[in-house]
């Protein structure tokens, strides 16, 4: 497949959905077709006869002689949105910097505002990154920001301490990857067990700022360095948090330019959109596309599903 997937490319398939499948096929399988019930690497296709009931599509595996099509095991199962439009949504919100809203999508793909919002999430799910497959090594930077509304005094100016904004913990990885994530109550305690998840001790340099949430890395976990604002310091030599910084005013931008609002109980997908297009920031949009396909292999979300069930 042409690497060099974009916009124009994928309106060629939007009318024809034989093609929009050819090309989902391409994009999570490549050349090795694999069964998605019990990875049978030797599956072939099951020819359409006239007057068949066999739907286009359709593979078999020769193992465990399952039936099953490219959108099994994926967060496109079971959905009665063409394929077409799923290709440009997932294109669409992997190419726009600061992300697409829902009404932008449901204007732009025909479909309604609720089903435009709901592939945007199931979208965002599938840009989800494992923390155990590859944790963060090298340089990496932590800090933390508040998102949310804020509260008003009885004349209008803004105040402090809202309820209603949330934190965000967020690791990155000098030139690669970021992983973020909000956090109901930012404790040393909670910090401590999100950098074991994701930062790998023995490979890693710890830079932060001089906040007590991380003032136990100082006892020779790892190589740990700070920068005090409170005293005016930003920088001292390639000690900074300017990487972190420059990740949170994407997401910033993207959550009250773009998205305007955000649920708590959704927060947490839309870190994970921003976090994917970060760390895949090195690509083109085509292979940005390609890689948030495969990362909907082995997931789902229903209608059904509450929003912190995962």
């Amino acid at each position: 497949m042409d690497a060099k997937l974009n916009l124009a490319k994928l309106a060629k398939h939007f009318s024809d959905e034989t093609a929009a499948r050819t090309l989902l096929e391409q994009m999570r399988w490549g050349d090795n077709p694999a069964c998605p019930h019990c990875g049978g690497a030797d599956p072939y296709r099951l020819n359409r006869m006239a007057g068949s009931s066999t739907r286009p599509g359709v593979w078999k595996c020769r193992a465990c002689r399952k039936q099953f099509t490219v959108t099994v095991g994926t967060i496109f199962e079971d959905s009665h949105i063409p394929l077409s439009k799923w290709l440009l949504a997932i294109h669409l919100l992997c190419a726009s910097k600061k992300g697409m809203s829902a009404h932008h999508l449901h204007r732009m793909l025909g479909v309604t505002y609720k089903t435009a919002w709901f592939m945007a999430h199931r979208l965002r799910y599938a840009m989800t990154q494992e923390p155990l497959a590859s944790k963060l090594s090298g340089t990496v930077e932590a800090d933390e920001t508040y998102v949310g509304g804020k509260r008003r005094d009885r004349i209008g100016r803004p105040g402090f301490g809202d309820p209603q904004k949330t934190a965000v913990v967020a690791l990155v990885e000098r030139g690669g990857r970021v992983r973020a994530f909000p956090m109901p109550r930012v404790t040393v305690k909670n910090i401590r067990e999100a950098v074991a998840e994701h930062v790998d001790f023995h490979r890693s340099r710890f830079i932060t700022d001089e906040s007590n949430l991380y003032a136990g890395y100082k006892a020779g976990i790892m190589p740990h360095d700070t920068v005090n604002h409170s005293h005016g310091e930003y920088v001292r030599g390639d000690v900074h948090t300017n990487t972190v910084e420059g990740f949170f005013s994407l997401l910033k931008r993207g959550i009250y330019g773009v998205y305007h609002h955000v649920g708590k109980g959704h927060l947490h997908r839309y870190c994970d959109e921003f976090s994917f297009r970060y760390s895949a920031r090195g690509m083109d949009d085509g292979e940005r596309t390609v890689l948030a396909v495969k990362g909907a292999e082995g997931k789902r979300l229903t209608y059904r599903q509450p929003a912190g069930a995962m």
